[in-house]
């Protein structure tokens, strides 16, 4: 037995049990070893039975002195009834719909138990306790600090405990290839100590000290990614791009609003970089209608006076949409060629995706466009951009490091590599983007536009929702529009959430009969989800039914209204976006956060929204859903295309720190990691596993 070998082969692992480890993504030794737990159940207090108390979680240890099967009428069920016996006192103890366990523990079998105890009809009783026989002192489910793993239907925290403990030796033999002297400088545990404690800690002091050098090595590895990018960047060369001031001024005078200051520094760092000729990687970092788009116009400007293309890669057709119709309005006077390339090749002029753009884009200079905005297909073709200078994607939290590297070589040759401009409305602290984008300088837009009023958003409980709709009906006749933000796209009956279509035909035949109401969802066809984009903007639809996918792309300055519903089942990140979909214009826009009868009884559900209610800057919600909810479910879509972290918080600063220091210090010194053999091959496994869609 070794790290490679597959988990078929490990005692009790029958064909069952591997198909469900298998949808962990757990098929060898090996990724058994490195599936932690997320948290730890603390029995480390062995209490007398004469102890216990009404409430209290506790490990109980003595000896079965009964243990028999009985069936109850009432509710059809089977109950396993046990009498434990311990030096001080006995304890009762109850299983619900476990026949097996008579056969499995014997009168006369010394056992452990962990659980909480509960009084009933005045006698004490543990119900439905975790058990194992007591063979030795080493005790793995019932006693001390007992690790829990994330599951699939149908497999136990202590089938895993169990496969873990068989193989754990092992972690003797795994290769260590974090540099010994980062570990001792650090004062790092060596791995195969780490993998030990973190699977069977003897005390808090070694989850802590495991967790450590487990974070750092997830940590580490992306940022030495992200150096290496970095380095390699550095050696390339990008055209450089002249500031056209006089013409720049004169754009910016021109526009209808004034640029906030955040905005005018944000444009400066942007321009200067592009100004050198090593590729800029920078990004854009601005709360959700804080102007991004404009700071990138005048990048996209400078770029295209200087006689070089710009392309502009967005992760929906919509936002594709949004953004050619944006930028052809300002530089309708520029005299700019401007072009639109979604799946399929197809574009503005020519809809016919089997008549390409392709010819069109990458014919002589001057026949070329000066922008092209596009979805992934700007990527997926063979099209070629003769004179591209500057690459910008949106919504950049959708790509991760190895993403971000695809892009910027898509058209690059060894004499010219595009700057690269990434920007994102996702609520990031500076903590997470050094996490994430560590290959990148960062600007950040931190006002928003003059002008802007605060969105008014409230909770609303069912029974104010026909007040709340008298409402809504009130600033639709005064000229307004309206988003329903729904959870789902059809009904499930399982979850008991909302679905767009549901409401979308509650809406318009119960609610609002004498309104236009609008459906739109990802499942619709690129041509339905345009025409009602249109019909929408053009003020023919007044209330929109959707699903996410109106979190980003989707500009209607009329819009004065957000109505979420089953927002309990939102991350507050999320319906912060939602709600930026509107208060993009002079009029005062509102958000109502619909939620269930039960989550309008939860104490942390309400916290959590009324903090929406409260604060109007997504950092700020940002680390208060952290706090509440916890980093997985806030930045699972950051996360995507960018390997899950099991351990590391991506909001440990000090740690994160050092992880880019020292990636940082050995790229400087050893870029092509000679003498680390184990790191470069670390390395090289981690990028083979990141996705590249």
């Amino acid at each position: 037995m070794d790290l490679n070998s597959p988990i078929s082969e490990l005692h009790r692992v029958g064909r069952t049990t591997y198909a469900l480890l298998k949808k962990l993504g757990l098929e060898t030794v090996s990724d058994l070893l490195f599936y932690f737990p997320f948290r730890y159940d603390d029995f480390s207090r062995i209490l007398p039975i004469a102890e216990l108390k009404d409430g209290t979680e506790a490990n109980v240890q003595g000896e079965i002195e009964l243990i028999q099967n009985k069936k109850s009428f009432k509710r059809r069920m089977s109950i396993t009834e046990a009498l434990i016996k311990d030096d001080s006192d006995s304890l009762k103890v109850i299983w619900f719909n476990q026949p097996f366990l008579t056969r499995t523990l014997k009168i006369g079998d010394r056992i452990s138990l962990s659980g909480a105890v509960s009084e009933s009809y005045g006698q004490l009783a543990m119900i439905s306790p975790r058990y194992e026989k007591i063979y030795s002192e080493d005790l793995i489910h019932t006693q001390g600090l007992v690790p829990n793993y994330h599951l699939t239907a149908d497999l136990t925290p202590k089938q895993i405990r169990f496969l873990i403990k068989s193989i754990i030796n092992l972690a003797e033999t795994v290769p260590d290839w974090l540099p010994m002297e980062i570990r001792q400088g650090l004062g790092l545990l060596d791995l195969s100590q780490a993998l030990r404690q973190i699977h069977f800690p003897k005390n808090r002091a070694e989850i802590a000290a495991a967790s450590r050098r487990l974070g750092f090595a997830e940590l580490f590895l992306r940022q030495l990614k992200a150096q290496k990018i970095k380095h390699e960047l550095k050696s390339r060369q990008a055209p450089p791009i002249k500031f056209q001031e006089p013409k720049t001024r004169a754009f910016v005078s021109n526009l209808p609003f004034k640029l906030t200051d955040s905005q005018k520094r944000a444009a400066w760092e942007i321009l200067k970089d592009l100004g050198q000729d090593a590729p800029m990687s920078r990004l854009l970092q601005g709360d959700v209608g804080s102007g991004k788009t404009i700071v990138a116009a005048l990048a996209f400007l400078n770029v295209i006076l200087n006689k070089q293309q710009a392309v502009l890669m967005a992760p929906t057709e919509i936002l594709a949409r949004q953004h050619f119709k944006t930028f052809s309005e300002l530089f309708a006077a520029s005299g700019f060629k401007i072009a639109l390339m979604l799946g399929g090749g197809k574009n503005k002029k020519n809809p016919n995706p089997k008549k390409t753009a392709d010819v069109e884009i990458a014919s002589d200079p001057p026949n070329s466009a000066d922008l092209i905005i596009g979805t992934h297909a700007l990527i997926q073709t063979d099209v070629n951009f003769p004179r591209l200078a500057l690459a910008v994607v949106d919504e950049q939290h959708r790509f991760g490091v190895v993403q971000r590297k695809k892009i910027i070589d898509f058209n690059s040759r060894p004499e010219r590599t595009p700057h690269f401009l990434s920007l994102t409305a996702t609520p990031i602290p500076r903590s997470l983007a050094l996490a994430i984008y560590g290959d990148l300088d960062l600007s950040v837009i931190k006002e928003m536009p003059r002008g802007r009023q605060a969105i008014i958003t409230k909770i609303i409980s069912e029974g104010q929702r026909p007040a709340a709709y008298d409402f809504i009906r009130t600033q639709i006749r005064a000229g307004r529009q309206a988003f329903v933000i729904c959870p789902l796209i059809d009904e499930s009956d399982k979850l008991g959430v909302k679905s767009v279509k549901k409401e979308h035909e509650k809406l318009d035949q119960k609610i609002f009969p004498e309104l236009k109401v609008g459906l739109l969802h990802g499942k619709l066809k690129a041509a339905e989800k345009e025409k009602i984009m249109a019909e929408f903007a053009a003020g023919e639809i007044q209330v929109l039914v959707a699903t996410t996918v109106v979190e980003v792309g989707i500009d209607v300055p009329n819009a004065a209204i957000m109505i979420i519903e089953g927002a309990e089942r939102f991350g507050l990140a999320q319906l912060h976006q939602a709600r930026g979909r509107v208060g993009r214009d002079k009029h005062q826009s509102y958000c109502f956060l619909f939620i269930s009868q039960e989550a309008n009884t939860s104490t942390k559900t309400r916290e959590r929204l009324n903090a929406l209610t409260k604060y109007h800057d997504g950092p700020t919600l940002a680390r208060i859903d952290l706090k509440l909810r916890g980093a997985g479910e806030l930045y699972g879509e950051i996360q995507s295309g960018f390997p899950e972290l099991q351990i590391a918080s991506l909001f440990d600063y000090e740690l994160i720190k050092k992880a880019r220091d020292e990636a940082a210090q050995l790229m400087k010194n050893d870029p092509e990691l000679k003498k680390y053999p184990r790191l470069r091959e670390k390395l090289g496994e981690w990028e083979n596993q990141t996705h590249l869609e």
